[in-house]
């Protein structure tokens, strides 16, 4: 069922208070303007705001006449100008007939009749050709800034469907980037013949068991991405256990926050890869996260102590995803700091500002 007024309904509208104010205004000033000539003001005022309404019908009628019943060859305001103009003399020959009882003969000997419908047909084509210019100008304005705002949601509802693939598509690059290189690891330990690559397959199967119907979830927060970097951190231990030793100091307060899924991960992974495994003796790495007091800012971080910064100059397509994926969801409120431990080692912490905040 449609929820489109009909043409009745939309006269009806058109004709508003602020429409018929400005119909008796017109009426007023005309009739102020010619009382020292006529002798009645009240039958003066009487007529004049007859004609000034009759006009604004005119005016409402041309307005919303169906597109179909005007020729191809004039356009809308075009018309509605020639029928307001015809409408000032027309109205008010109605008018000074019908005070007269429709006695035409009378009319046209009457000179003070002739003089009266002269003034108040020419000053209503004047005001009222004014008054319709500056209603078309208006309208037309305003359908512009309509159209104008249209677009502009349009295009927003755009950009957030290219966000949206963009960042599945920067999701879908991360997980098998990180998949491939898990399996790459138990690849080595069973090439190597190292007893351990059995209990290692055994943890990356239990892993991807819990995970994968993780990584497709729509509500991704801080609580699941901290289960899967514990998962993770638990595998790669298994793997080099002498040579990975890892702490989580996370809030457990900021678990249900939203977060993008995978996100910390990237930078465990990253810390695995460039932290601990280049490391002669491997590497203490540290997963945190916190909520500032003072500014309200999301903390979350990776601190490893491999080689250094050295080590981590030329960020992957990881870390690169990342940087991109944070901008899609949180804009500048969002930025991923890369600082050096000292003595040695490297901290990444993503930060996100609450919503509103100026950085």
């Amino acid at each position: 069922m449609s929820s489109t007024p009909g043409p009745g309904r939309r006269f009806t509208a058109s004709l508003s208070a602020g429409n018929i104010g400005v119909a008796v205004g017109l009426g007023l000033v005309a009739a102020v303007v010619f009382s020292p000539i006529f002798v009645s003001f009240p039958v003066l005022l009487g007529r004049t705001l007859l004609v000034a309404m009759l006009m604004l019908l005119t005016f409402v009628a041309a307005q919303h006449l169906p597109e179909h019943r005007l020729p191809r060859w004039l356009p809308r305001w075009l018309f509605t100008l020639v029928a307001v103009a015809l409408a000032a003399p027309l109205g008010t020959f109605v008018v000074y007939l019908g005070a007269l009882g429709g006695d035409l003969a009378a009319f046209m000997r009457s000179e003070r009749h002739l003089m009266g419908f002269v003034l108040i047909a020419c000053a209503g084509l004047v005001l009222g050709l004014i008054v319709t210019l500056t209603a078309l100008v208006r309208e037309r304005e305003a359908r512009a800034r309509s159209q104008a705002l249209e677009f502009e949601l349009e295009r927003s509802r755009l950009e957030r469907q290219a966000l949206d693939a963009r960042l599945a598509l920067l999701t879908a690059q991360i997980e098998p980037h990180f998949l491939f290189n898990t399996l790459a690891n138990v690849q080595a330990l069973v090439e190597s013949g190292s007893p351990r690559a059995a209990p290692v397959l055994q943890s990356l199967i239990a892993y991807l068991r819990a995970a994968m119907p993780r990584l497709h979830e729509g509500e991704a927060t801080i609580g699941r991405e901290l289960a899967l970097v514990r998962a993770y951190l638990e595998l790669m231990a298994m793997r080099m256990p002498d040579r990975l030793r890892h702490t989580l100091a996370t809030d457990a307060a900021l678990h249900p926050e939203p977060f993008p899924s995978m996100a910390l991960l990237t930078l465990v992974e990253n810390a695995v890869r460039h932290g601990a495994d280049p490391a002669e003796h491997g590497a203490d790495i540290e997963v945190g996260t916190r909520r500032d007091s003072s500014s309200g800012a999301l903390h979350l971080w990776v601190s490893d102590t491999g080689p250094g910064l050295g080590e981590h100059a030329a960020p992957g397509t990881g870390l690169a995803n990342l940087r991109e994926r944070l901008a899609g969801q949180y804009g500048a409120r969002a930025e991923l700091r890369l600082t050096e431990n000292r003595p040695h080692g490297l901290r990444a912490e993503i930060v996100v500002q609450p919503a509103g905040a100026s950085r």
